[in-house]
């Protein structure tokens, strides 16, 4: 067995390429081996700003001898189809070998030397190289055949047990010969094998592991700051980029004039990071100190006058940006603002101008409608049972209004901003601090702030009434208005990022504990979306969306009815999107997606808040025992239902009430019973009614105990198992009906909990397909009955398992 090394030693690596590189190289090597039937003990791979390696170990030193098989024509088969597999081979007739009625061609290949094998594979690997981007140079460069890499290659290390393997590249001839650091160490560098590489090469100033770099970044940053008696703000990224523009990390730290932080904290980060790649820190006090860490590439004799280079290009920088913010400053952000309307939101919903005033006036409606109140905002989705209160909490409604419109026209005034400008991280931002220093009140600057909220997963989610009012509306007009244009995700096609915005309108609601039926609020919202704008032509807009034609001779109310029609359409498709959304989001929350599907099925239940505790109810019942035996019931039934085609009297979801069986949705044909024929029809079902509404109207007493005498009245005395069923749904229904109403879930699945041993009993007792065809239709009632009932709760049909 034997250790192979392979370096390529090129000008730097651009640091986001670097860790790609490394799995890319350690790929290529692999299946390279693999097609010849070698594999590697192990691969390590390196990388570093000037160059890319490779370590592999336990190598065979040659390939096994191999027979290749390639079948050929049939016996017998016409000669010109012998002929054509004897030239595709290279073989003679004679050569041949018959099996099974059937030629083949077996061909045995020798091993090969393991250095050989490398010789053709190492400068494959090199041209087939997956960099992202890559160029050409030299002479060599004016025709496309040249060398592909992503900076000039200038070197090339393959030693296999210490042995050169001989290829080349370009004109770039394998050998044992790099370079140490560019200033630490002079002249070429010997490798003597695999085993020595790292430690020669750390001999000349250069660390090869990229994990041992970030360490050395990381802990020696922190130390340079806790040093001068303050702490490090941790940032990993900046920890993983160094590693990648230095071979011998050494953090210093220095510092830059105080006066710099007068412009915001945020700026002076972003500048210090992105411009210079720099850490910065805080004091004791917990606020930025005029600090900052700088990762060298040298150890040098003199630090201070490597940090003070550093201090005069952070200086000039953080100049720009104090210009940038005094500049803004001079211009109020309702001015700004009226600078949005040179910008195009979309093409076919106008600017962002137009967009800002969409979400002002939904804004202002969130308020206004009670949607969003100090009473629900920061109520943390009820899991608090002690909330803290807004500071808002004691204004008026029309107070909370105003600022939450306020705040809504300026939220996207400084996307015209110098700082913006230049940082579009801190949109947003930027304009929470630059109302603040109008004067405008905290409610309206920390909206403007913090309306983009939440942007990801883990990312804080306002619970302040006017800025939940504003980043509400936000992500409604966003996601209703490329609805409304058919611009909707496709697959991993998301270019205006609905699917955040959906999550964002998700954990806005659900944090806050906002109670509405999402439907009313969605249809609101795409009625002011631009193509059902006053000043829109509606129907040819929508045509030209949806290719889909309208009779232009409405009459004003049927072109009225149409657009409810259209609007109503587009919310729905919103919230069956928002709803593929909660599955997603509530996943890694452990719920599950059948049981959303469950409850949504039912219909009506677009309160997303009440939704998902119902859901969450559901998932605590049918894990236990009751809930998986009375889901088999349950199937069972709905599957013997299915069979004889069996329609419930009245649908799912319709005359539910208390007591009567009748209004459970259980009437049986009027010759199964032996009075009382026509009673339920007393009762006008028009599919919109309160399930409770007539509970206590003693008006339907008659009907009630009517019904309920009626279903005694059977032309036969029900079995033992099917009255004890009988008597389980009287009590359990209306039971479950009303914890449903009054959102006491948990009562509502107690109630179900009582049906499963009368269900069970039923089915182990109660011949359904009874001979007699009165038994077996007042049987299918009473399952159709059960079915029903459990339709309260959920659509146990949607329920997996």
């Amino acid at each position: 067995m034997a250790d192979f090394l392979l370096e390529l030693r090129c000008e730097e690596i651009p640091a986001r390429m670097q860790p790609k590189a490394k799995e890319d190289l350690a790929r290529l090597f692999a299946d390279a081996l693999a097609k010849t039937g070698l594999a590697a003990g192990s691969i390590e791979t390196f990388a570093t700003p000037r160059r890319m390696a490779l370590i592999a170990k336990d190598l065979p030193l040659a390939t096994t001898a191999v027979a290749e098989e390639t079948k050929g024509p049939k016996v017998g088969a016409p000669p010109q189809a012998l002929e054509g597999f004897l030239r595709k081979v290279g073989l003679t007739a004679e050569q041949l070998v018959e099996r099974g009625g059937v030629y083949f061609a077996v061909v045995e290949k020798p091993g090969r030397d393991t250095a050989d094998v490398l010789a053709e594979a190492i400068p494959a690997i090199i041209r087939a190289f997956p960099w992202p981007k890559s160029m050409r140079w030299g002479e060599a460069s004016l025709t496309t055949e040249s060398l592909r890499w992503v900076r000039p290659l200038s070197g090339i290390i393959a030693l296999l047990d210490g042995a050169v393997v001989p290829c080349a590249v370009d004109g770039i001839a394998s050998g044992r010969t790099t370079m140490g650091h560019r200033f630490h160490h002079s002249g070429p560098v010997e490798i003597a094998d695999a085993a020595s590489y790292i430690e020669t090469l750390r001999a000349a100033h250069v660390i090869v592991h990229f994990s041992e770099r970030c360490r050395l970044i990381r802990d020696g940053a922190a130390k340079a700051a806790a040093e001068a008696g303050l702490t490090l703000v941790a940032d990993e990224g900046l920890v993983t980029e160094n590693a990648g523009l230095t071979e011998w990390p050494v953090p210093l730290l220095g510092r830059f004039d105080d006066t710099f932080l007068e412009v915001p904290p945020e700026v002076i980060q972003l500048t210090a990071r992105v411009n210079q790649k720099y850490f910065v820190c805080e004091g004791a006090d917990g606020k930025l100190a005029n600090a900052f860490i700088c990762t060298a590439n040298i150890d040098a004799i003199d630090p201070a006058v490597v940090v003070n280079g550093n201090r005069k290009v952070l200086a000039a920088r953080l100049s720009d940006a104090r210009f940038f913010w005094e500049q803004d400053q001079k211009t109020p952000l309702a001015v700004h603002a009226e600078k949005l309307a040179r910008i195009t939101f979309h093409e076919k919903l106008g600017t962002v101008a137009d967009k800002v005033e969409r979400v002002a006036k939904l804004a202002r409606w969130l308020v206004e409608s009670d949607i969003v109140t100090p009473a629900k905002a920061g109520a943390s989705g009820g899991s608090d049972p002690t909330p803290e209160v807004p500071a808002s909490a004691g204004m008026t409604k029309e107070k909370l209004a105003d600022m939450a419109e306020q705040a809504a026209q300026l939220c996207k005034a400084d996307l015209v901003t110098e700082m913006v400008g230049e940082f579009p991280e801190l949109q947003g931002l930027m304009g929470g601090y630059y109302a603040a220093k109008e004067g405008l009140p905290q409610e309206v600057s920390d909206a403007i702030r913090d309306h983009y909220k939440p942007v990801g997963q883990g990312d804080d989610v306002p619970t302040a009434p006017v800025t939940v009012a504003v980043s509400l509306a936000d992500k409604l007009d966003t996601l209703t208005c490329f609805f409304a244009i058919s611009e909707r995700p496709t697959g991993s096609r998301d270019p205006f990022a609905l699917r955040r915005a959906a999550l964002s309108d998700l954990a806005l609601t659900l944090t806050n504990n906002l109670r509405c039926t999402k439907l009313s609020v969605l249809k609101q919202v795409v009625a002011n979306a631009p193509i059902f704008g006053p000043d829109s032509d509606s129907f040819a807009a929508f045509e030209r969306i949806y290719g889909h034609s309208f009779d232009s001779g409405l009459t004003s109310s049927e072109a009225e009815a149409e657009d409810k029609r259209r609007i109503a359409m587009i919310a729905d498709e919103v919230i069956e999107f928002l709803i593929d959304r909660l599955k997603v989001q509530q996943r890694e929350a452990g719920v599950r997606h059948d049981l959303i599907d469950a409850v949504f099925a039912l219909g009506g239940e677009d309160d997303l808040v009440r939704l998902l505790a119902r859901v969450r109810a559901l998932q605590a019942f049918v894990t236990t025992e009751d809930g998986t035996n009375l889901l088999a019931g349950y199937k069972r039934a709905a599957n013997i239902l299915k069979k004889e085609g069996y329609q419930s009297p009245l649908p799912a979801g319709e005359g539910s009430g208390v007591g009567a069986s009748a209004l459970d949705g259980v009437n049986p044909d009027p010759q199964l019973l032996s009075h009382g024929e026509g009673a339920h029809d007393a009762i006008e079902q028009t599919g919109e009614e309160d399930p409770l509404a007539m509970v206590d109207d003693p008006d339907i007493g008659d009907i009630v105990a009517e019904q309920a005498h009626a279903l005694s009245g059977l032309s036969y005395t029900p079995e033992a198992a099917e009255k004890a069923l009988i008597d389980a749904l009287d009590a359990a229904a209306p039971r479950a009906a009303q914890a449903v109403e009054a959102e006491q879930f948990a009562d509502a699945m107690a109630a179900l909990a009582t049906l499963r041993a009368p269900i069970d009993r039923f089915f182990e007792e109660v011949t359904v397909n009874a001979e007699e065809a009165e038994k077996r239709q007042a049987r299918l009632a009473l399952l159709a009955r059960f079915r029903d009932a459990v339709h309260r709760v959920a659509d146990f049909s949607r329920i997996e398992g």
